[in-house]
């Protein structure tokens, strides 16, 4: 008897929507000699070689390659702060179009913090993606009304795109471990949007495994297998990111703990401490 399939579930949808992020198209064009792209704290960005070639530098000890070479059609994502060089042709240059992008959460963000410090991906790796890119270039490379707010609207459709390729696709956007591969997996997918979606309910591991459609044992272990950490401590740093963004944005700790499942501001106040080493008050005054 075949097992039936089980229909496919929104993974990117209740953490875009939680966490948001926010492009700003800030150079299209051609880009002559070298350019300097400094770290900023909770910035990332998003840069796309319509054509030409050229090198990345990277600093010496940063996390990822020191540097890489371009020679076809690639969209070149930094979810976080890296500072990054490119070295271009001194006189043709090479043809871009960039953009900031902004999370939510910063350092926080569970989809920034699961993913590598730098992916390079062809464009016609991404199944969709081309279409998005005409209306990106075309608004773009020509002043009109809208024009600037419709293209970080279209950066954020391309970066949308990009996410699902990654779910789809995590060995070669160079993933191994965290929220991405949990997502990746059709099982534990079902069970992570299902704890995205509703954080302030009961989550025991039984409820967990029976929404994976596995035995508490088996979800268990694979669980640990792809995120790294067990699922109590993810349920925990889920809810403990979502508190940190609420705080953020004004809103009271005892608010928050009780539409987070905490059981009162003061169990909230010390699992933040236990995770973020500093109290609510404290952290928020350091972060803001």
């Amino acid at each position: 008897m075949n097992t039936p399939m089980l229909p496919p579930v929104d993974r990117l949808s209740a953490l875009l929507d939680r966490f948001r992020v926010r492009a700003s198209l800030f150079h299209t064009g051609a880009l002559c000699g070298i350019q300097t792209f400094e770290a900023q704290p909770g910035r990332g960005f998003l840069h796309v070689l319509r054509q030409g070639e050229m090198e990345i530098r990277h600093l010496a000890g940063a996390a990822g390659p020191q540097r890489m070479t371009l020679t076809e059609p690639t969209l070149l994502f930094y979810p976080r702060a890296m500072h990054h060089e490119f070295i271009n042709p001194p006189v043709a240059g090479s043809d871009f179009t960039c953009a900031a992008l902004d999370f939510d959460g910063g350092e926080r963000n569970p989809l920034v913090q699961s993913l590598p410090p730098v992916l390079r991906v062809p464009l016609n790796a991404v199944e969709g993606l081309r279409p998005a890119l005409d209306l990106l270039f075309a608004e773009a490379d020509n002043v009109r009304c809208g024009s600037r707010l419709l293209a970080d609207r279209l950066f954020e459709v391309v970066l949308i795109q990009l996410l699902r390729w990654i779910l789809d696709h995590p060995a070669q956007a160079g993933v191994s471990s965290g929220l991405v591969m949990g997502l990746a997996d059709p099982k534990l997918a079902r069970a992570l949007v299902a704890l995205h979606q509703a954080p302030r309910d009961d989550w025991p591991l039984e409820k967990m495994a029976a929404i994976a459609g596995m035995s508490r044992s088996a979800f268990a272990a694979a669980f640990k297998e792809a995120t790294g950490t067990t699922p109590a401590a993810y349920l925990t740093d889920w809810r403990l990111s979502l508190a940190a963004s609420m705080m953020r944005s004004g809103r009271p700790v005892k608010l928050i703990a009780d539409e987070l499942g905490f059981a009162s501001a003061s169990s909230l106040s010390k699992a933040f401490r236990q995770r973020m080493g500093a109290s609510p008050r404290d952290w928020l005054v350091a972060n803001r």
